[in-house]
């Protein structure tokens, strides 16, 4: 690793390049007015930087191209499949591993088993957006128990993704364990400003889980990025590898779901796995008739060999400390440039506290949203609205700038620094927005806005 230099050295070179489309502020104008002040809803060709998302738009390695040219595209067993188990199980050693097309359908085929009437809860720190819907569209009940410190954006402290083990210990006495079929912990916690959760915490909620026979899953989008800041900043694990790091983790839960999207370094799949036989069977059977045969559960085989590479080279040290230097760096100049975000940095994204940016524009009238429409008029970036618009009666409300993984270069992390101190410069004109048109669920995807009069 680079530790001795300033300069942030990625670890890999270009081989492939893409062209982006320029547009002038007057294109964009139109482009948001017909976008209906959703940038969602605006085309990929229009967009300068991509900042939407870390899900699916990662750069694959020469090595998962020239793996995918040996995807076994057999129906049932096929071969992609069975490389595809050995590497989740290197890390995680569960029995089970059921391939999904993205993390979502994993959720869902959890919590139509585990949640069969409306007064069962499930605990996380904080769910976030399609883990929340999937839950409440089963008239579940999603509850965050994030500790007081992840509320507080501008507060310093190592891990604000851990779950209060207080508040924990008292929901349970109050629902009865019996009620909570499941704990969830997000790892790194995406709604709550990409903060990790530390060891320490992971293996105290375990403990309470087994004491009162909840079972304990990890949503595991960002495992590795979590096991870095676990060496980095938790006493005793300096000297521990991230994959031992990461086995840690996993040993002390019981299975997991995961969007592979992100930490396993491809642009589409998921997966669920576990160590319950019979919930095993369960899952099969849903997994049937809903994504495909368990072997490939939605997926081409060469998406299976994707993942199998991806899992391998996301715990690449050099690769890690590149990935979360070059995020700090995007933060650290927007805290320089008194830019309120979330502190410490996370690992894939940087989160502006849009209400202390924006502090003329009140909740209700999205003051994030409003910042993302207004990073796009500036400069063709599209970020997204982590606050009342994705989550009612949210207690933050964040921009999300979320880094693709291999895609941009330092330059283009500049231009976006360059774009924003523009946007500092006139926040106090910016205008706030409200909701014309939504849907009943996972409002943000698609609705609607128009700018405050």
């Amino acid at each position: 690793m680079t530790d001795v230099f300033k300069t942030i050295i990625e670890p890999f070179r270009i081989k492939m390049v893409e062209p982006l489309k320029i547009t002038t502020k007057e294109e964009r104008t139109d482009i948001l007015q017909t976008a209906n002040h959703n940038l969602f809803l605006i085309d990929a060709k229009d967009i300068l930087i991509d900042l939407l998302t870390d899900s699916g738009t990662t750069a694959m390695s020469a090595s998962q191209w020239g793996r995918m040219l040996n995807g076994d595209e057999s129906y049932a067993g096929c071969k992609s499949f069975y490389a595809f188990k050995e590497e989740v199980q290197k890390l995680m050693n569960f029995k089970h591993v059921f391939p999904t097309h993205q993390g979502r359908a994993a959720e869902r085929i959890l919590f139509s088993i585990i949640i069969n009437d409306e007064q069962k809860h499930i605990m996380n720190n904080n769910h976030f957006d399609t883990t929340r819907a999937n839950i409440e569209q089963l008239s579940g009940n999603a509850v965050d128990l994030v500790i007081d410190e992840g509320k507080i954006p501008e507060l310093e402290h190592p891990f604000k993704g851990n779950l209060d083990l207080d508040k924990v210990k008292q929901f349970i006495e109050e629902k009865g364990a019996e009620n909570i079929p499941m704990c969830m912990i997000t790892v790194t916690n995406n709604s709550g400003g990409g903060q990790p959760v530390s060891m320490e915490n992971i293996r105290e909620v375990s403990k309470i889980c087994k004491e009162n026979n909840i079972t304990l899953f990890f949503d595991a989008c960002r495992f590795a990025e979590n096991a870095w800041f676990i060496k980095t900043r938790e006493t005793g694990y300096q000297d521990t590898s991230v994959k031992e790091i990461v086995q840690e983790m996993f040993s002390y839960v019981d299975g997991c779901t995961m969007s592979a999207k992100k930490d396993a370094l491809v642009n589409i799949g998921g997966f669920l796995a576990f160590n319950d036989d019979a919930l095993a069977e369960q899952v099969k059977n849903i997994e049937i008739l809903t994504e495909g045969y368990p072997t490939y559960g939605g997926l081409a085989g060469r998406d299976l060999e994707a993942m199998a590479q991806g899992l391998e080279e996301v715990i690449s040290e050099d690769y890690l400390h590149y990935r979360i230097s070059s995020t700090k760096y995007l933060g650290d100049a927007l805290t320089k440039l008194d830019i309120p975000v979330m502190r410490p940095i996370g690992g894939h994204a940087v989160y502006i506290d849009a209400k202390k940016f924006l502090p003329h524009i009140p909740p209700h009238q999205f003051p994030a949203q409003a910042l993302a429409c207004e990073l796009y008029l500036e400069g063709g970036i599209r970020s997204v609205e982590i606050g009342s618009l994705m989550f009612d009666n949210s207690e933050m409300e964040l921009l999300r700038l979320a880094i693709p993984r291999r895609v941009y270069t330092q330059s283009h992390i500049d231009y976006v620094i360059e774009v924003l101190q523009k946007v500092k410069e006139k926040s106090s004109q910016i205008k706030g927005l409200t909701i014309t048109k939504c849907p009943p669920y996972l409002r943000h995807f698609s609705a609607h806005l128009e700018q405050v009069k």
